[in-house]
């Protein structure tokens, strides 16, 4: 893939350039209602002036990842097996807060073959105040939603579907045909689902569902279930990333001899769940889901891929390094 180079003395101090300042408070996790697509920022900037999308290319295959801007908590929420003083040292030794970690939202779009494909929707609002601004980025790249084509979700929590829903209650990419696994449609939206396996209190675990469902109504009628492994179009292929969710998928983007890895949501942060392999709590089977980010961190380290982490800092772009004791993450360097 063009476009990214290493700097491998980051290894296991990964910059974090969105610390400071928009996170979600602690007590903050609280969800809203309804997703909103009305534009928040301008020319996809942020509070601080700063752009909200970076451009890269995968062979014929241009693309570029769209931040949907911040969501956070406890920082427990994400390294769950972690020892208390030696999580508080290592998000210290990373100059982060100890009281709460900030994650991206990072959607990726890639046009190829005439279309433009968004790879996650994004959270809205639907976890916080600071979601939603994936509109303004694309507007800032010459596009509005309608010119999206396909919508593909590796799972359907709130945060990668909740764009999906205008505040109004319509469909936010009017003309685009949206890709869900199957399993996750089952278990989250056909059924009431059990998450008492999340590590946050009761009243957010409802409102998490409900917020799930809510995201979705615009696109029930129309939607396309895929089983992860299975080829969605040609460049873009689905691997099964079990355990997160039941149907949770990673998306391999490839283009000649050229190619990008979508993570997902095997790590939510590269400080806790990469450089040390602490396990998320919002896994419904740690095991595995385990066994899935062994697997796929493995491949990408053994095959040298570049990688996109969702929620990674913007733009989440990047190299897995297998070492004696596990993984570490080395960031790519900005490419202007």
């Amino acid at each position: 893939m063009s476009g990214i180079t290493l700097n491998r003395r980051q290894i296991m101090l990964t910059a974090v350039s969105a610390a400071a300042g928009l996170i979600l408070p602690t007590g903050g996790m609280a969800l809203a209602q309804a997703a909103s697509s009305t534009p928040s920022m301008a020319q996809g900037g942020n509070a601080g002036g700063n752009v909200g999308y970076y451009r890269l290319s995968i062979g014929d295959i241009s693309a570029t990842v769209l931040s949907d801007g911040l969501i956070g908590g406890p920082p427990r929420v994400y390294a769950s097996n972690a020892p208390e003083a030696e999580l508080e040292e290592v998000l210290r030794q990373a100059f982060l807060p100890t009281d709460h970690l900030t994650l991206n939202l990072n959607t990726l779009l890639i046009e190829t073959n005439g279309r433009r494909i968004l790879l996650e929707a994004g959270a809205g609002q639907t976890m916080g105040p600071q979601g939603g601004r994936i509109f303004d980025n694309l507007a800032a790249i010459g596009l509005r939603p309608e010119d999206i084509d396909v919508v593909v979700v590796s799972h359907t929590h709130p945060d990668h579907v909740g764009n999906l829903r205008m505040a109004n209650g319509g469909k936010a990419f009017p003309r685009a045909t949206v890709f869900a696994p199957r399993a996750d449609w089952d278990f989250f939206i056909r059924n009431d689902p059990d998450l008492s396996y999340m590590p946050v209190p009761e009243d957010f675990r409802r409102h998490f569902a409900a917020a799930i469902k809510r995201s979705v109504e615009p696109v029930t009628n129309g939607i396309e279930l895929y089983e992860a492994g299975a080829e969605i179009v040609p460049g873009l292929t689905t691997l099964p990333a079990l355990g997160h969710t039941p149907g949770m998928a990673n998306f391999l983007v490839h283009s000649g001899n050229d190619q990008l890895l979508l993570t997902a949501d095997l790590a939510y942060h590269p400080i806790v769940n990469i450089d040390h392999s602490w396990l998320p709590g919002p896994d419904r089977d740690k095991d595995t889901a385990l066994a899935s980010r062994r697997r796929i961190f493995d491949m990408a380290a053994a095959d040298r891929l570049p990688v996109l982490g969702f929620h990674f800092p913007f733009p989440g772009l990047g190299r897995m390094l297998k070492t004696d004791t596990g993984y570490a993450w080395v960031p790519a360097n900005w490419q202007f």
